[in-house]
């Protein structure tokens, strides 16, 4: 009865819960009471707005991105989003609104780039927007992956190569190397992963015998592998010095 004083309005689910108000005015005097038409109104609660949290996304530098499409288990108003970036350096604005289209990432240097998106929602119905609590999810740019150039090497037929171990001035994630051979002949496999051992080098002929080995560095993060520019060094295997015999 009498006036409705402000009270907080309470509304957990994911849709707004409308309440239909039915008052009745009552007119006294005399000790006569006389009832008139009923008005209503509506309180309208809207629930707070929520967005799921989007994956978490590994790119390689110069690829496209994932496009981010924001979702909500909310219904019965218009969803909207807006969002801040903390890391632009990785090719995508600083903040904006809606969803994220692909977009070429970059970065050119060593290490992983990190950027961290923060999506606000925003439930909106009767001219009141609600929003909702914050999700965040990362990008990370892998860089490209690199290897330093291995040393030529000469060795003698029958000698011991020495081992290459192959290195990189990459950071945070896991380097692998593939590489090939373009001479077997000498007594190195025609391919294979990671570091070369020494071996028994072979070159039975008269002139020596070159091997180009072509490797290429692989840098991986977050379940997404990167491939970097090959780097080339030669194996040459010196054959054994011969003189022919002179007459007595």
């Amino acid at each position: 009865t009498g006036d409705i004083p402000a009270f907080p309005v309470v509304n957990p689910g994911l849709a707004p819960v409308t309440a239909t108000i039915t008052v009745t005015p009552h007119f006294a005097l005399g000790g006569t009471s006389c009832d008139g038409p009923v008005q209503t109104f509506n309180i309208t609660v809207n629930p707070t707005a929520q967005v799921n949290d989007p994956a978490d996304q590994f790119v390689c530098h110069g690829a496209l991105s994932a496009a981010v499409n924001f979702t909500t288990t909310n219904s019965g108003g218009t969803m909207t989003y807006t969002w801040v970036n903390s890391n632009p350096a990785i090719g995508l604005a600083v903040s904006g609104s809606g969803d994220i289209p692909a977009f070429s990432v970059t970065n050119p240097g060593t290490a992983p780039l990190i950027a961290t998106i923060t999506v606000t929602p925003h439930f909106a119905l009767g001219g009141t927007s609600c929003d909702g609590p914050v999700q965040t999810f990362d990008i990370t740019v892998n860089p490209t992956a690199q290897v330093n150039d291995p040393a030529d090497q000469f060795i003698c037929h029958g000698a011991l190569s020495a081992a290459v171990n192959f290195t990189t001035t990459n950071t945070g994630g896991t380097m692998t190397y593939t590489w090939t051979n373009s001479n077997p002949s000498i007594g190195l496999a025609v391919s294979g992963t990671g570091d070369i051992p020494a071996f028994t080098v072979n070159n039975p002929g008269t002139a020596p015998e070159v091997a180009t080995i072509t490797v290429t560095p692989h840098f991986a993060l977050g379940g997404t592998t990167c491939d970097g520019p090959v780097q080339t060094f030669d194996i040459t295997v010196n054959p054994t010095a011969q003189v022919n015999d002179p007459a007595d």
